[in-house]
Protein backbone atom coordinates (compact mmCIF):
# COMPACT_ATOMS: atom_id res chain seq x y z
CA UNK A 1 0.00 0.00 0.00
CA UNK A 2 1.17 3.45 -1.23
CA UNK A 3 -1.47 5.77 -1.15
CA UNK A 4 -5.22 6.37 -1.86
CA UNK A 5 -5.30 7.81 -4.76
CA UNK A 6 -7.52 8.70 -8.11
CA UNK A 7 -6.41 6.75 -11.33
CA UNK A 8 -7.94 8.88 -14.51
CA UNK A 9 -7.42 6.80 -18.05
CA UNK A 10 -7.42 8.65 -21.41
CA UNK A 11 -7.69 6.76 -24.31
CA UNK A 12 -6.59 7.26 -27.52
CA UNK A 13 -6.95 9.05 -29.85
CA UNK A 14 -9.12 11.34 -27.99
CA UNK A 15 -6.22 12.03 -25.11
CA UNK A 16 -3.83 14.76 -25.30
CA UNK A 17 -1.15 12.83 -27.37
CA UNK A 18 -3.25 11.06 -29.23
CA UNK A 19 -2.16 7.88 -27.35
CA UNK A 20 -3.83 5.67 -24.55
CA UNK A 21 -2.69 7.36 -21.34
CA UNK A 22 -3.54 7.39 -17.71
CA UNK A 23 -2.28 10.16 -14.82
CA UNK A 24 -2.32 8.66 -11.17
CA UNK A 25 -3.39 11.71 -8.80
CA UNK A 26 -1.19 11.29 -5.94
CA UNK A 27 -0.65 13.35 -2.43
CA UNK A 28 2.19 15.66 -2.21
CA UNK A 29 4.50 14.47 -0.01
CA UNK A 30 8.23 13.30 -0.48
CA UNK A 31 7.44 9.73 0.86
CA UNK A 32 4.40 9.02 -1.06
CA UNK A 33 5.95 10.66 -4.21
CA UNK A 34 8.98 8.84 -3.72
CA UNK A 35 7.35 5.48 -3.38
CA UNK A 36 5.24 5.25 -6.15
CA UNK A 37 7.65 6.68 -8.63
CA UNK A 38 10.21 3.62 -7.42
CA UNK A 39 6.61 1.32 -7.94
CA UNK A 40 7.17 2.63 -11.57
CA UNK A 41 10.68 2.63 -11.77
CA UNK A 42 10.11 -1.39 -11.45
CA UNK A 43 7.33 -2.10 -14.07
CA UNK A 44 9.09 -3.51 -17.58
CA UNK A 45 9.39 -0.87 -20.18
CA UNK A 46 8.75 2.34 -17.93
CA UNK A 47 10.86 5.40 -18.26
CA UNK A 48 10.42 8.84 -17.03
CA UNK A 49 9.40 11.04 -19.59
CA UNK A 50 11.76 13.59 -21.33
CA UNK A 51 11.14 17.25 -21.19
CA UNK A 52 8.64 18.35 -23.45
CA UNK A 53 7.67 14.31 -24.12
CA UNK A 54 4.13 14.29 -24.01
CA UNK A 55 3.49 17.61 -26.05
CA UNK A 56 5.84 16.75 -28.51
CA UNK A 57 4.13 13.18 -28.86
CA UNK A 58 0.96 15.43 -29.19
CA UNK A 59 2.67 17.24 -31.96
CA UNK A 60 4.04 14.37 -33.96
CA UNK A 61 0.20 12.77 -33.71
CA UNK A 62 -1.20 15.95 -34.87
CA UNK A 63 -3.38 16.84 -32.14
CA UNK A 64 -1.81 20.74 -32.24
CA UNK A 65 1.22 22.54 -34.40
CA UNK A 66 4.53 23.65 -33.56
CA UNK A 67 3.17 27.30 -32.84
CA UNK A 68 0.29 25.49 -31.07
CA UNK A 69 3.00 23.71 -28.62
CA UNK A 70 4.80 27.01 -28.42
CA UNK A 71 1.98 28.52 -27.17
CA UNK A 72 1.27 26.35 -24.73
CA UNK A 73 4.96 26.43 -23.72
CA UNK A 74 4.61 29.95 -22.96
CA UNK A 75 1.47 29.57 -20.97
CA UNK A 76 3.21 27.47 -18.68
CA UNK A 77 5.69 29.96 -18.31
CA UNK A 78 3.48 33.40 -18.27
CA UNK A 79 3.88 35.83 -15.41
CA UNK A 80 1.59 38.17 -16.06
CA UNK A 81 -2.01 38.51 -17.83
CA UNK A 82 -0.55 40.12 -20.88
CA UNK A 83 1.41 37.27 -21.41
CA UNK A 84 -1.40 34.92 -20.45
CA UNK A 85 -3.16 36.28 -23.21
CA UNK A 86 -0.81 35.92 -26.07
CA UNK A 87 0.18 32.28 -25.04
CA UNK A 88 -3.32 31.66 -25.16
CA UNK A 89 -3.91 33.23 -28.90
CA UNK A 90 -0.64 31.11 -30.05
CA UNK A 91 -1.84 28.29 -28.64
CA UNK A 92 -5.59 28.72 -29.96
CA UNK A 93 -4.23 28.28 -33.16
CA UNK A 94 -4.24 32.36 -34.32
CA UNK A 95 -0.81 32.07 -36.25
CA UNK A 96 -1.33 28.81 -37.60
CA UNK A 97 -4.65 29.62 -39.23
CA UNK A 98 -3.01 32.95 -40.82
CA UNK A 99 -0.28 30.95 -41.75
CA UNK A 100 -2.16 28.56 -43.69
CA UNK A 101 -4.10 30.81 -45.59
CA UNK A 102 -0.72 32.36 -46.79
CA UNK A 103 0.37 28.78 -47.67
CA UNK A 104 -3.03 27.98 -49.58
CA UNK A 105 -3.16 31.00 -51.67
CA UNK A 106 0.89 30.59 -52.44
CA UNK A 107 -0.19 26.96 -53.61
CA UNK A 108 -2.53 27.93 -55.92
CA UNK A 109 -0.62 30.32 -57.50
CA UNK A 110 2.12 27.78 -57.77
CA UNK A 111 -0.65 25.62 -59.57
CA UNK A 112 -0.81 28.15 -61.96
CA UNK A 113 3.12 28.82 -62.07
CA UNK A 114 3.19 24.94 -63.07
CA UNK A 115 0.34 24.79 -65.02
CA UNK A 116 1.87 27.30 -67.82
CA UNK A 117 5.00 24.82 -67.81
CA UNK A 118 2.67 21.69 -68.96
CA UNK A 119 0.35 23.40 -70.66
CA UNK A 120 2.29 26.41 -72.45
CA UNK A 121 0.35 25.63 -75.72
CA UNK A 122 -3.03 25.77 -74.85
CA UNK A 123 -4.65 29.26 -75.60
CA UNK A 124 -6.05 29.47 -71.84
CA UNK A 125 -3.00 29.88 -69.93
CA UNK A 126 -1.19 33.49 -70.42
CA UNK A 127 2.48 33.53 -71.54
CA UNK A 128 3.60 35.54 -69.09
CA UNK A 129 2.63 33.91 -66.11
CA UNK A 130 4.28 36.47 -63.46
CA UNK A 131 2.56 39.03 -64.69
CA UNK A 132 -0.77 37.15 -64.36
CA UNK A 133 0.06 36.18 -61.07
CA UNK A 134 1.68 39.77 -59.62
CA UNK A 135 -1.42 41.43 -58.39
CA UNK A 136 -2.28 38.54 -56.07
CA UNK A 137 1.17 38.12 -55.16
CA UNK A 138 1.32 41.69 -54.27
CA UNK A 139 -1.56 41.41 -52.17
CA UNK A 140 0.21 38.58 -50.52
CA UNK A 141 3.11 39.97 -49.68
CA UNK A 142 1.39 43.39 -48.53
CA UNK A 143 -0.01 41.09 -45.93
CA UNK A 144 3.01 39.66 -44.56
CA UNK A 145 4.86 42.89 -44.60
CA UNK A 146 1.64 44.12 -42.24
CA UNK A 147 2.48 40.98 -40.30
CA UNK A 148 5.89 42.12 -39.94
CA UNK A 149 5.64 45.82 -39.11
CA UNK A 150 4.73 44.91 -36.00
CA UNK A 151 7.89 44.87 -34.97
CA UNK A 152 9.21 42.55 -32.06
CA UNK A 153 6.25 43.05 -29.82
CA UNK A 154 5.37 39.30 -29.35
CA UNK A 155 8.99 38.26 -28.36
CA UNK A 156 9.46 41.67 -26.04
CA UNK A 157 6.03 40.36 -24.49
CA UNK A 158 7.65 36.80 -23.55
CA UNK A 159 11.33 37.97 -22.39
CA UNK A 160 9.59 41.17 -20.57
CA UNK A 161 9.97 45.14 -21.47
CA UNK A 162 13.75 45.92 -20.57
CA UNK A 163 14.21 48.68 -18.70
CA UNK A 164 18.14 49.57 -17.78
CA UNK A 165 19.20 51.77 -15.03
CA UNK A 166 22.33 53.65 -15.68
CA UNK A 167 24.39 56.69 -15.00
CA UNK A 168 27.69 57.79 -13.18
CA UNK A 169 28.76 55.95 -10.03
CA UNK A 170 26.96 56.55 -6.82
CA UNK A 171 23.79 58.74 -8.91
CA UNK A 172 21.44 55.86 -6.51
CA UNK A 173 20.52 53.18 -9.12
CA UNK A 174 21.03 50.37 -6.87
CA UNK A 175 19.01 52.72 -4.70
CA UNK A 176 16.20 53.45 -6.84
CA UNK A 177 16.42 49.62 -8.14
CA UNK A 178 15.66 48.59 -4.35
CA UNK A 179 12.86 50.92 -4.04
CA UNK A 180 11.18 49.80 -7.10
CA UNK A 181 11.00 46.20 -6.53
CA UNK A 182 10.42 47.07 -2.61
CA UNK A 183 13.13 44.34 -1.64
CA UNK A 184 16.76 44.39 -1.11
CA UNK A 185 18.15 42.95 -4.29
CA UNK A 186 20.92 45.67 -4.97
CA UNK A 187 24.22 46.30 -2.31
CA UNK A 188 23.93 49.73 -1.77
CA UNK A 189 27.03 51.58 -0.90
CA UNK A 190 29.00 54.91 -0.97
CA UNK A 191 31.78 53.77 -2.31
CA UNK A 192 31.38 54.27 -6.34
CA UNK A 193 31.60 51.15 -8.10
CA UNK A 194 30.55 48.95 -5.86
CA UNK A 195 28.03 47.41 -8.68
CA UNK A 196 30.75 45.19 -10.74
CA UNK A 197 27.74 42.96 -12.66
CA UNK A 198 23.83 43.52 -14.18
CA UNK A 199 21.48 42.24 -11.68
CA UNK A 200 18.15 41.73 -12.92
CA UNK A 201 14.40 41.52 -11.49
CA UNK A 202 11.28 41.47 -13.09
CA UNK A 203 8.17 43.21 -12.11
CA UNK A 204 4.38 43.10 -13.24
CA UNK A 205 2.98 46.26 -13.93
CA UNK A 206 -0.64 46.44 -14.66
CA UNK A 207 -0.48 43.05 -15.80
CA UNK A 208 2.43 43.93 -18.27
CA UNK A 209 6.19 41.77 -17.63
CA UNK A 210 8.96 44.36 -16.79
CA UNK A 211 12.82 43.21 -16.29
CA UNK A 212 14.64 45.74 -14.38
CA UNK A 213 18.64 46.00 -15.04
CA UNK A 214 20.80 47.76 -12.37
CA UNK A 215 24.10 48.10 -14.05
CA UNK A 216 27.79 49.51 -12.93
CA UNK A 217 28.38 53.29 -13.11
CA UNK A 218 30.03 54.93 -15.99
CA UNK A 219 32.85 56.76 -15.79
CA UNK A 220 37.40 56.02 -16.32
CA UNK A 221 37.43 52.33 -14.92
CA UNK A 222 39.95 51.88 -12.05
CA UNK A 223 40.87 48.24 -12.46
CA UNK A 224 39.99 45.14 -15.19
CA UNK A 225 36.66 43.98 -13.36
CA UNK A 226 35.18 47.60 -13.57
CA UNK A 227 35.86 47.79 -17.08
CA UNK A 228 34.19 44.80 -18.01
CA UNK A 229 31.23 45.96 -15.73
CA UNK A 230 31.05 48.69 -17.86
CA UNK A 231 31.28 47.06 -20.66
CA UNK A 232 28.18 44.88 -20.09
CA UNK A 233 26.31 47.96 -19.09
CA UNK A 234 26.76 49.61 -22.34
CA UNK A 235 25.71 46.34 -24.29
CA UNK A 236 23.00 46.02 -22.11
CA UNK A 237 21.72 49.56 -22.75
CA UNK A 238 21.83 48.66 -26.17
CA UNK A 239 19.47 46.28 -26.62
CA UNK A 240 17.24 48.02 -23.38
CA UNK A 241 13.80 48.92 -23.98
CA UNK A 242 14.25 52.05 -21.92
CA UNK A 243 17.28 53.33 -20.65
CA UNK A 244 16.49 55.24 -16.85
CA UNK A 245 19.37 57.71 -16.27
CA UNK A 246 20.08 58.97 -13.60
CA UNK A 247 22.10 61.83 -11.81
CA UNK A 248 22.60 63.78 -8.59
CA UNK A 249 20.60 66.79 -8.50
CA UNK A 250 22.47 69.49 -9.69
CA UNK A 251 24.84 67.94 -12.55
CA UNK A 252 25.03 68.18 -16.12
CA UNK A 253 23.44 65.40 -17.62
CA UNK A 254 26.19 63.77 -19.77
CA UNK A 255 25.12 61.16 -22.16
CA UNK A 256 28.38 60.87 -24.29
CA UNK A 257 28.79 57.16 -25.08
CA UNK A 258 25.27 55.94 -24.45
CA UNK A 259 23.88 53.59 -26.88
CA UNK A 260 20.72 55.15 -28.87
CA UNK A 261 18.00 53.86 -26.92
CA UNK A 262 14.61 55.52 -25.22
CA UNK A 263 16.19 57.51 -22.40
CA UNK A 264 13.83 58.30 -19.60
CA UNK A 265 16.06 61.09 -17.79
CA UNK A 266 16.09 61.40 -13.99
CA UNK A 267 17.02 63.79 -11.18
CA UNK A 268 18.05 61.38 -8.41
CA UNK A 269 18.25 62.27 -4.76
CA UNK A 270 15.81 65.39 -4.75
CA UNK A 271 16.03 65.25 -0.79
CA UNK A 272 19.22 66.27 0.05
CA UNK A 273 18.78 69.91 -1.03
CA UNK A 274 16.87 72.72 -2.96
CA UNK A 275 16.92 72.07 -6.95
CA UNK A 276 17.10 74.58 -9.06
CA UNK A 277 15.29 75.15 -12.01
CA UNK A 278 15.42 72.73 -14.94
CA UNK A 279 15.17 73.79 -18.08
CA UNK A 280 15.05 69.61 -19.32
CA UNK A 281 11.80 68.87 -17.46
CA UNK A 282 13.51 65.78 -15.78
CA UNK A 283 11.64 63.27 -13.52
CA UNK A 284 12.63 63.73 -9.87
CA UNK A 285 12.67 61.20 -6.97
CA UNK A 286 14.34 60.30 -3.76
CA UNK A 287 14.59 56.60 -3.54
CA UNK A 288 15.36 57.21 0.52
CA UNK A 289 11.87 59.34 0.75
CA UNK A 290 9.77 57.36 -2.01
CA UNK A 291 9.08 61.15 -3.68
CA UNK A 292 8.35 60.46 -7.04
CA UNK A 293 9.11 56.22 -7.06
CA UNK A 294 5.34 55.78 -7.65
CA UNK A 295 4.62 58.11 -10.61
CA UNK A 296 8.07 56.79 -12.22
CA UNK A 297 6.63 53.43 -12.20
CA UNK A 298 3.61 54.69 -13.94
CA UNK A 299 5.67 56.06 -16.40
CA UNK A 300 7.41 53.11 -16.74
CA UNK A 301 4.09 51.36 -17.19
CA UNK A 302 2.86 54.13 -19.87
CA UNK A 303 5.99 53.52 -22.07
CA UNK A 304 5.57 49.56 -21.96
CA UNK A 305 1.57 49.85 -23.13
CA UNK A 306 2.96 51.97 -25.73
CA UNK A 307 5.83 49.88 -27.21
CA UNK A 308 3.65 46.37 -26.60
CA UNK A 309 0.05 47.31 -27.09
CA UNK A 310 -1.10 44.80 -25.16
CA UNK A 311 -4.90 45.17 -26.45
CA UNK A 312 -3.79 44.26 -30.03
CA UNK A 313 -2.23 40.84 -29.63
CA UNK A 314 0.79 40.39 -32.01
CA UNK A 315 0.83 37.63 -34.63
CA UNK A 316 4.40 36.47 -33.72
CA UNK A 317 5.68 36.01 -30.43
CA UNK A 318 9.12 34.36 -31.18
CA UNK A 319 12.65 35.12 -33.71
CA UNK A 320 11.34 31.35 -35.60
CA UNK A 321 8.02 32.97 -36.34
CA UNK A 322 9.92 36.25 -38.20
CA UNK A 323 12.17 34.01 -40.31
CA UNK A 324 9.47 31.70 -41.91
CA UNK A 325 7.76 34.69 -42.78
CA UNK A 326 10.74 37.10 -44.07
CA UNK A 327 12.07 33.94 -46.14
CA UNK A 328 8.74 33.67 -47.72
CA UNK A 329 8.22 37.24 -48.39
CA UNK A 330 12.15 37.45 -50.11
CA UNK A 331 10.78 34.34 -52.27
CA UNK A 332 7.73 36.13 -53.26
CA UNK A 333 9.26 39.38 -54.15
CA UNK A 334 12.04 37.39 -55.96
CA UNK A 335 9.30 37.08 -58.42
CA UNK A 336 9.45 39.64 -61.17
CA UNK A 337 7.66 40.19 -64.38
CA UNK A 338 9.62 38.30 -67.09
CA UNK A 339 10.44 35.34 -65.00
CA UNK A 340 10.55 32.20 -66.48
CA UNK A 341 7.58 29.91 -65.11
CA UNK A 342 10.02 27.46 -64.15
CA UNK A 343 11.95 29.50 -61.77
CA UNK A 344 8.48 31.49 -60.44
CA UNK A 345 7.15 28.28 -59.41
CA UNK A 346 10.56 27.34 -57.88
CA UNK A 347 10.04 30.39 -55.70
CA UNK A 348 6.49 29.58 -54.85
CA UNK A 349 7.57 26.28 -53.52
CA UNK A 350 10.44 27.96 -51.68
CA UNK A 351 7.68 30.58 -50.12
CA UNK A 352 5.11 27.45 -49.43
CA UNK A 353 8.08 25.75 -47.43
CA UNK A 354 8.79 28.72 -45.37
CA UNK A 355 5.68 28.67 -43.94
CA UNK A 356 5.41 25.11 -43.39
CA UNK A 357 7.90 25.45 -41.48
CA UNK A 358 6.33 27.77 -39.01
CA UNK A 359 3.61 24.95 -38.27
CA UNK A 360 5.86 21.96 -38.18
CA UNK A 361 4.97 20.62 -41.68
CA UNK A 362 8.47 20.46 -42.25
CA UNK A 363 11.70 20.90 -40.07
CA UNK A 364 14.85 19.58 -39.13
CA UNK A 365 14.83 17.75 -36.09
CA UNK A 366 17.63 19.88 -33.82
CA UNK A 367 14.64 22.63 -34.10
CA UNK A 368 12.22 20.54 -32.31
CA UNK A 369 14.73 19.48 -29.75
CA UNK A 370 14.78 23.14 -29.39
CA UNK A 371 11.25 23.93 -28.36
CA UNK A 372 10.45 20.68 -26.56
CA UNK A 373 13.75 20.93 -24.60
CA UNK A 374 12.17 24.19 -22.62
CA UNK A 375 9.10 21.99 -21.10
CA UNK A 376 8.82 20.82 -18.13
CA UNK A 377 9.57 17.41 -17.63
CA UNK A 378 5.91 15.46 -17.16
CA UNK A 379 4.64 17.97 -19.92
Amino acid sequence: MLDEALVLRFPGPGSFTGEDGFELHIHGGRAVTAGILGALGECPNLRIAKPGEFTRRAFLNGKLDLTEAEGLADLIEATTSAQRDQALAQAGGRLRAQAQLWRRAILELQSRAEADIDFSDEGDVPIDVTADLAPKIGLLAASMHAALAEGRRGEMLRQGFTVVLAGAPNAGKSSLMNALIRRDVAIVSTIPGTTRDLIEASLDLDGLPVTLVDTAGLREAVDEIEKEGIRRTLTRAQSADLVLWLTESGEAMDLSGLPKAPILRIRSKCDLGAIESDPEQMHRLSAHSGEGVNELLDLIAERARLTLKPEEPPLMSRERHRRGIVEALLALERIVPGLPAEVAAEELRLAARALESIIGLVGPEDVLGEIFSRFCIGK
